[in-house]
Order: structure tokens, then sequence, then C-alpha cells
């Protein structure tokens, strides 16, 4: 009995995980043929981190002037 229900389990999880890996091999193909979207969070950080770059670029050092000596 128990070597029957072995097989019978073994060829289900067999069967199973072939069925599977067609799948995933379906679905990944689908998904490189598809054109890739950026998504609006990923737009908006590109576009912070384009005007801190630019903001950064216009910086100009503030000139430090000398102490004053006490004579």
């Amino acid at each position: 009995m128990y070597k029957i229900f072995m097989l019978i389990a073994v060829s289900a999880l067999t069967i199973g995980w072939i069925a599977y890996a067609i799948w995933m091999r379906k679905v990944c193909e689908e998904e490189r043929q598809q054109p890739k979207q950026e998504s609006k969070r990923l737009k908006k950080t590109k576009s912070e981190i384009t005007d801190w770059a630019q903001k950064m670029a216009q910086f100009k050092k503030p000139e430090r002037k000398p102490p004053e000596r006490d004579k």
C-alpha cells in the first residue's frame, strides 16, 4: 500500500514541477517581450536627483574672511 501511495505521490509531484517550469518559462518570455515601464516613484526620484545635481553645480562656496586680529 505504501509503495503504491509513494509512486502516485512522486509521479504527481514530478508532473507538478514540470508544469510549473513550463509555466514560469512562458511567463518569463512574456515579460521579456513587454517594454519596460518606469514607475512614477522612480521617475520622481530621478527628477529629484537631477534637480539636486543642478543645484550643487550652481552652488558657490562662500568666501571665508580671515579673522580680525587685535593690535
